[in-house]
C-alpha cells in the first residue's frame, strides 16, 4: 500500500483529471451527408427547446433536453420529446464532450433524432444532426445553419479534419433537400 500526503492526493488526483480531459477532448466524427443522416434517422423533427435537466447515470452526467415538436418530417414522435445528451454540469463538476450539441429554451431546431434503449432520444451524430434556425426579418425567410458548420468533422475521402456544414440556407430550401434525400430513400428500398 502507497501513503500519499494530502499534497500528493491532491496532484495525483489533479493529473487524472487531467489526463482524462485530454482523452475527452479526442472526440473526432466522421462526416456524414444530409441523405446519409436522413437515412440513418428513424426520427426528424422541428422542435423548440423547452428545459434542461441535468442527472447522474452509471458514472456519468446527462443532460436531459425536453422538446415541443412543432413538426414530424420523418417517422413518429410524441408531441414532446426528451433527447439525453453525455455531458453537462452537476454542482461543482463539469463534463464536456466536444461534438454534443447543447440547447438554451426557445431554441428552434431541426433535429435527426434517434431513440434510445430508455425511452428517450438521442441526436444522429450528435452536432451534424443539429439545425439551428434563425428567424430572417420577411415571412418565409427562416433559415438553418447546421452546428458543424463551426466543428471539425473528419473527410474521409479527403483525409483530413474540416469545418463544414450548412450555413444559412433557407429553411424551405433545407426542407426540400431533407424530403429529396428521404425520397431517395424510399425508392432504394427493395
Amino acid at each position: 500500500m502507497i501513503r500519499m500526503t494530502g499534497r500528493q492526493r491532491l496532484g495525483f488526483c489533479a493529473s487524472l483529471m487531467l489526463a482524462m480531459a485530454g482523452a475527452a477532448a479526442g472526440t473526432t466524427l466522421a462526416r456524414m451527408t444530409l441523405a446519409e443522416m436522413a437515412q440513418a434517422a428513424p426520427v426528424i423533427v422541428r422542435a423548440r427547446c423547452l428545459t434542461n435537466s441535468v442527472r447522474w447515470d452509471a458514472g456519468e452526467i446527462w443532460t436531459l433536453t425536453a422538446f415541443q415538436v412543432e413538426e414530424v418530417w420523418k417517422g413518429a414522435a410524441p408531441a414532446r420529446v426528451t433527447v439525453r445528451l453525455l455531458g453537462g454540469r452537476s454542482g461543482n463538476i463539469t463534463s464536456r464532450v466536444s461534438g454534443v450539441p447543447r440547447f438554451r429554451a426557445g431554441d428552434d431546431v431541426v433535429l435527426f433524432l434517434e431513440p434510445t434503449a430508455r425511452g428517450d432520444f438521442s441526436v444522429v451524430s450528435w452536432e451534424q444532426g443539429t439545425f439551428r434556425i434563425r428567424r430572417g426579418r420577411a415571412v418565409g425567410r427562416d433559415s438553418v445553419t447546421q452546428d458543424t458548420a463551426s466543428f471539425a468533422t473528419f473527410d474521409p475521402a479527403a483525409r483530413r479534419l474540416e469545418a463544414t456544414g450548412i450555413r444559412n440556407l433557407p429553411l424551405e430550401n433545407f426542407r426540400a433537400q431533407v424530403e429529396a434525400a428521404l425520397e431517395s430513400e424510399t425508392r432504394s428500398k427493395p
